[in-house]
């Protein structure tokens, strides 16, 4: 599984990214977890809302930072 937390560096999307490894932890799931920062690939993906969270190229998550729990249910 590949999961990519998508945002600019902000204090949200630092919450979504120590979120996101809560909950692989959590769950054992076997996914590698990136941050994307970098503006130019934000575009490319097609996202317009930050914090975002994007699960094997699927955008599940768009605009807000998402709790632990709301994680592990996306990712089983």
């Amino acid at each position: 599984m590949n999961i990519k937390v998508i945002g600019a560096g902000c204090d949200t999307c630092n919450k979504l990214y120590e979120n996101v490894l809560e909950a692989v932890q959590e769950t054992g799931c076997d996914a590698t977890v990136e941050k994307v920062e970098d503006l130019i690939e934000i575009v490319k993906l097609g996202v317009m809302a930050a914090p975002s969270l994007m699960i094997d190229g699927k955008l599940v998550i768009s605009g807000r930072t998402a709790k632990k729990d709301e994680i592990m249910r996306l990712i089983k």
